[in-house]
């Protein structure tokens, strides 16, 4: 038996990404509701790490996918995290082993305007395969259709709409008319396979600053002993309540801003 050798993952710092996730044949990926519910919010405890964006997602039975702008992170990084640490607990509440997805996740680098607004509408019309949802995508819970066309807020925390609301028009309501235009028009299947792998605010404005993360680990320990008094040293001293915090930040910061493991 032959194994092809895995492509190279095209990455890039500064990329948007589509990024789809699959449960291997025999078992969905979100038995129930609430284990999206649970996915969605282990992406916001890694997204507060890493200070990634997520421009659009869509949850489906055996599957998920994502416009995620990296911010300078290692995209890798994060959806191994995050698909580690989902798979294990799936695995515990349903006293089961062995693999939960589908070999790794799949991420395309999308390169240009035309790409990520056609791609937004795409993911949006995921749910068009659902019964029950062939005319309405916008009533389907686990997309963030919803909160584009300003049905929901977004209770993840997790989404930043504007970016990709903006190039519809800088007002909010004609925005939203506008890119319910575009989904619904949008069910076409050239471009599924070109693709495959009231309101708050009176305008949008959205802006991507990209985070530096090419700090050395004596950096980020100064930082630390600048902002909180505790000497740096203290790092390689134990059972010592100073030394936890130490560590504790330095972990997080460096993971963050040094792109450690």
């Amino acid at each position: 038996m032959f194994l092809l050798p895995r492509t190279r993952r095209q990455k890039s710092e500064d990329a948007i990404y589509h990024v789809m996730i699959r449960s291997i044949t025999e078992v969905p990926l979100f038995k129930k509701h609430k284990d999206k519910i649970r996915y969605l919010n282990k992406m916001r405890e890694y997204q507060k790490q890493y200070g990634f964006k997520v421009y659009a997602y869509c949850l489906m039975t055996n599957h998920g996918h994502f416009i995620i702008d990296s911010n300078g992170a290692d995209i890798s990084k994060i959806m191994h995290g995050l698909n580690f640490s989902y798979a294990i607990n799936f695995n515990k509440i349903n006293k089961r082993r062995g693999p939960l997805f589908q070999d790794r996740f799949k991420s395309k680098i999308v390169d240009t305007q035309r790409y990520l607004i056609t791609l937004s509408a795409y993911i949006h019309n995921n749910v068009l395969d659902i019964t029950g949802y062939e005319k309405c995508p916008e009533k389907y819970k686990y997309s963030s259709l919803k909160v584009y066309l300003g049905l929901e807020k977004d209770a993840t925390g997790l989404l930043d709409e504007a970016f990709i609301m903006q190039y519809f028009s800088n007002n909010v309501k004609e925005a939203r008319e506008n890119y319910a235009k575009l989904v619904y028009i949008c069910d076409d299947e050239k471009i599924k396979n070109e693709l495959e792998f009231q309101d708050e605010e009176t305008e949008y404005r959205s802006d991507r600053t990209i985070i530096v993360r090419d700090f050395e680990p004596d950096e980020i320990l100064k930082f630390i002993e600048k902002e909180t008094g505790i000497d740096k040293i203290m790092c390689h001293v134990k059972n010592n309540k100073n030394s936890k915090i130490v560590k504790a930040l330095a972990s997080l910061l460096m993971r963050s801003l040094c792109n450690y493991r």
